[in-house]
């Protein structure tokens, strides 16, 4: 194996950035360093870490475009809307930090005469984070800055395709003046990384990425009284109904479904639609589409990157080639898109109709610039069709009537409901899924409950 972790980027297929792999000596380094810094960093209030972290929000901001073009070149977002993931990771780290003192509060269980009882949250020890690409900053920041406030120390390993965000998040804690070895990063294979679950220093690992990665974390921690978060695959559903402001639904989910050239946990990858409003939303959608503009993301007037990489193209055009020998009819020319040469990482978006569950592009995870948007009869059949997946992560609805929105939404298995909006995270409310899409959540104050443990005292009082 090469001892070099190489990002190869998808906008012009040259070797970005190379970077040494972690030898064990490092690796018992870095873990023996933050044992020790978060012994000590746990005795800090709350107020005190709070302090720090905003400090590294700070220094993050600064160099947002700097960081966006860096993007641009590690995974293909379009430089115009790159900076806007620093700046977000940095609404979610000052919202985690403003509300820490709420999640981490001692829990009173009521008054026992002559006794003080309470409950703390204490941390958990060394988190190890495992991020993911698609997100870098904003699916990293979701465990680091909540297991720092809350007296954690972080090591993370990033995807080889972003790994300089590693060392971005490296540099802000840096400037933030945190205490040594509170977070650090380690540049590893995925082999060594599943290693890293098992060393008894680790005390939590919170990873994003596919469901068989997933299986293998959670077989690396089996042998250990661990916690293990996971936010793994993703096939998420919108349904419009016969009510819907039509020109909006149809606004939201095309940016829904190709916004990061639809890299997105969270994107829309299957719309059911009422056969009453189908074919409106269905000519609005497609118009929309061929507005994009295909081509090289380091360029101001682009709003579709390539994918990731030409693999990745290769598999989501094999799903569209498999999906229209079975009866789907793509409505995208991609003559339309002059980067689209048909391989590579470049592709057109597009819109699949006369789709069926039968097809894997409407049941197996996409992560690509294509959507299937079905027709239905009723509310009873969509609410069948979104459930028909072993994932959920989000479901988005689009109607005028909020009622029937939510008892729509209490039917169908899904971490979070949307309704007229979709792809998007509030950080008030846990990020969860359910079925394949993992197990856990972050953020809001009920993210605080993944990152300690409770300690009771039961004090008989003198």
């Amino acid at each position: 194996m090469s001892v070099l972790q190489q990002t190869i980027s998808p906008g012009d297929g040259r070797i970005f950035a190379e970077r040494e792999f972690a030898g064990a000596a490092v690796i018992d380094a870095v873990l023996d360093r933050a044992v020790a810094a978060q012994r000590d960093w746990a005795r800090r209030s709350v107020a005190e870490r709070a302090l720090f972290c905003e400090r590294f929000c700070e220094a993050l901001l600064g160099r947002a475009d700097e960081i966006g073009l860096e993007l641009a070149w590690q995974m293909g977002r379009p430089v115009a809307q790159a900076p806007g993931e620093v700046r977000t990771c940095v609404e979610r780290a000052r919202f985690m930090t403003a509300h820490a003192a709420d999640g981490l509060a001692a829990l009173d269980p009521g008054v026992k005469e002559g006794f003080k009882r309470y409950v703390k949250r204490v941390p958990l020890g060394v988190v190890f984070v495992i991020a993911p690409w698609n997100y870098p900053f904003l699916t990293a920041v979701n465990t680091i800055v909540p297991a720092i406030m809350a007296g954690n120390a972080v090591v993370l390993k990033h995807a080889a395709q972003t790994q300089l965000v590693a060392e971005r998040f490296a540099q802000a804690f840096a400037a933030a003046g945190l205490p040594e070895g509170v977070f650090q990063f380690l540049h590893i294979p995925g082999a060594t990384a599943e290693a890293l679950v098992r060393d008894r220093r680790i005390a939590h690992v919170a990873f994003t990425g596919s469901v068989p990665v997933g299986h293998a974390v959670s077989r690396a921690a089996s042998d250990r009284f661990i916690s293990v978060g996971l936010e793994l695959g993703g096939k998420d559903p919108a349904y419009v109904r016969a009510d819907a402001d039509i020109g909006f639904a149809a606004e939201n989910l095309v940016d829904g479904a190709f916004f990061n050239s639809g890299q997105s946990c969270c994107g829309i990858e299957r719309i059911y639609v009422h056969e009453s409003v189908f074919e409106d939303f269905v000519a609005q959608a497609v118009a929309l589409t061929n507005q994009y503009r295909l081509g090289d993301p380091t360029l101001a007037q682009t709003n579709l990157g390539p994918v990731v990489s030409a693999k990745a193209a290769e598999f989501i055009r094999g799903q569209v080639s498999e999906a229209v020998a079975q009866g789907a009819r793509p409505l995208i020319d991609p003559a339309r898109f002059a980067a689209d040469s048909g391989s590579g990482a470049y592709m057109a978006p597009q819109i699949l109709v006369d789709v069926t569950h039968p097809m894997r592009v409407m049941t197996e995870e996409t992560f690509g610039p294509v959507v299937g948007i079905m027709k239905v009869g009723s509310d009873a059949e969509a609410i069948a069709l979104m459930n028909d997946s072993p994932y959920g992560l989000t479901a988005a609805l689009f109607s005028k009537d909020v009622a029937a929105a939510e008892a729509i939404g209490a039917q169908i298995e899904t971490g979070t409901v949307f309704l007229n909006r979709c792809d998007a995270l509030d950080p008030a409310l846990p990020w969860v899924g359910v079925k394949d899409t993992g197990r856990g959540h972050t953020l809001s104050v009920w993210g605080y409950e993944q990152l300690t443990r409770p300690q009771s005292f039961h004090l008989r009082l003198p």
